[in-house]
């Protein structure tokens, strides 16, 4: 978090252009795999041998964007469909398809960053410490905590009341379980596929149809509600039930 931060702090800001804005988003997410390296390297001297070097198959990379999908791309043709929202006078698909794949090419090397050293470091040696759900929990935390600078830079432009430490607090207590439960979910698609790949994938594509539909079309109430209630569900049922054998066997 200590060399993440101030990239995030500068983010909130000091976001002037488009430009700006994608490499201090970026950089902090970078910085995660440089602070894992150095502490895999030279600190506990412990390697990354089991961080999820495959490409594992098809059918992952298939699920995973379904799932990006149905998250922000289905509610957002509800909003439309119910007239809760309008496609803006000039905008094509065509143009918000190419804003996506451009942002998501953009974005491929950031989510490795952070899936290498929350999922494919942070998460086994958790695992190892701590009973399984007590890892999970813990690990997803800590990726909620290191979002921080953004959330209370989120608090402090929303403006949810006059109370611009209220509006904070709501904004932390708010988005706390369903990114808890997002950080589950990652940890699923990493453990299932075995693959920083895969996990890498949803996390670009994730981040990158948000945006796109955000930058475009936008999106309303409808959409917010639908992507926080979606992980919240998805990541308390993995939770619950979920097969994490294969995380289990990586103690040994």
């Amino acid at each position: 978090m200590a060399i993440s931060w101030p990239f995030q702090i500068a983010y909130v800001l000091w976001v002037e252009t488009p430009f700006m804005r994608y490499a201090l988003s970026s950089l902090p997410m970078i910085m995660v795999a440089v602070g894992t390296y150095i502490a895999g390297r030279y600190i506990f001297r412990d390697g990354f041998s089991k961080a999820g070097w495959s490409w594992s198959k098809p059918k992952h990379y298939i699920a995973v964007f379904s799932l990006a999908i149905f998250v922000w791309v289905v509610p957002s043709i509800l909003e439309l469909v119910l007239g809760m929202r309008s496609i803006p006078k000039g905008v094509m698909v065509p143009d918000i398809l190419g804003n996506f794949l451009l942002r998501f090419v953009g974005t491929l090397i950031p989510a490795f960053g952070e899936e290498f050293g929350w999922r494919g470091y942070l998460l086994p040696h958790l695992v190892k410490q701590y009973r399984l759900r007590t890892a999970l929990l813990l690990h997803s935390f800590i990726w909620w905590a290191w979002h921080l600078p953004v959330l209370i830079g989120m608090g402090m432009t929303e403006k949810l009341t006059d109370n611009m430490g209220t509006s904070i607090g709501i904004t932390l207590a708010v988005s706390l379980i369903p990114s808890m439960m997002h950080a589950i979910a990652y940890a699923y698609i990493w453990t299932i596929s075995q693959s920083l790949a895969v996990v890498t994938v949803y996390h670009a594509a994730f981040d990158e149809i948000r945006d796109a539909i955000e930058t475009s079309i936008g999106f309303g109430s409808l959409v917010q509600i639908w992507q926080m209630l979606t992980l919240t569900v998805l990541g308390g049922l993995l939770l619950w039930k979920g097969n994490w054998k294969q995380l289990t066997v990586k103690k040994t």
